[in-house]
């Protein structure tokens, strides 16, 4: 199966809403929930660690992960939209961009997604879980720095990469094989990109902002009890060094 779509917008741009409905017109798509959660892609987070180490603009084995699928939107596939659209030229490209502009889009990443950069009980997760170890090497290496350009902790700096980001696709991508698409738009102007029939069912409205804030209540929980048997046994080896000692 080769790529017919590759979705260029950043994360928390419509991207979940879009996916859902993507598959739902027929195209298998890839998303990072393809990489957390589909148990049979177990070796992708592998595979983007080496993307994420590697220079930007080289070529990977795409089929490695994209075998399956027939579209990506979100990260981490947003991230090397360059390269996949120069893998596969024929592609159509997707540009999901926020509905309540690049404002709303800085406030609802840094709300959600950017955990992985700031949080502390995910660092406490990554040092001792080698999937969290892996997988905030990649966000913070191939999103956060190399497609975000280190600019997140600045908001202007953050939406004027949003912007350029945006110019970048333009650039590069011929007009007929680009769609500048918004999910309060609903199903009309994407059928029409892809030339498919609309469903008759609503567009789907996926929110997944809950869903991110639960997972960041989870780590957080998590972190505290490693901490809490990590004090336990040190406590433990404490003790029996004094027993040594005194003995």
């Amino acid at each position: 199966m080769s790529l017919k779509i590759i979705g260029a917008g950043f994360g928390r741009t419509g991207t979940m809403s879009t996916y859902t409905a993507l598959n739902e017109l027929g195209y298998r798509c890839y998303h990072m929930m393809e990489v957390i959660a589909n148990k049979e892609n177990k070796s992708h987070i592998d595979f983007w660690n080496t993307v994420a180490n590697a220079p930007a603009g080289q070529q990977h084995a795409w089929d490695d992960v994209f075998a399956n699928y027939s579209a990506t939107v979100d990260n981490p596939g947003c991230c090397v939209w360059k390269e996949l659209f120069e893998a596969h030229p024929d592609a159509k490209v997707l540009l999901t961009l926020h509905p309540r502009g690049p404002d709303a889009w800085y406030q609802s990443t840094m709300d959600t997604i950017y955990f992985t950069e700031h949080l502390w009980q995910f660092k406490v997760m990554e040092a001792v879980i080698p999937f969290m170890r892996k997988f905030g090497n990649m966000s913070s290496r191939l999103i956060w720095q190399r497609s975000h350009k280190g600019t997140m902790e600045n908001k202007e700096a953050a939406i004027a990469r949003y912007q350029e980001h945006i110019e970048e696709i333009k650039a590069t991508v011929p007009p007929e094989q680009l769609l500048v698409f918004t999910v309060d738009q609903g199903w009309e102007p994407l059928c029409k990109f892809l030339d498919v029939e609309a469903p008759d069912t609503p567009f789907p409205n996926v929110n997944d902002r809950a869903e991110v804030k639960k997972t960041i209540t989870d780590l957080t929980k998590g972190a505290y009890t490693i901490l809490a048997v990590g004090a336990v046994v040190l406590a433990a080896a404490v003790y029996g060094l004094i027993k040594i000692l005194a003995g």
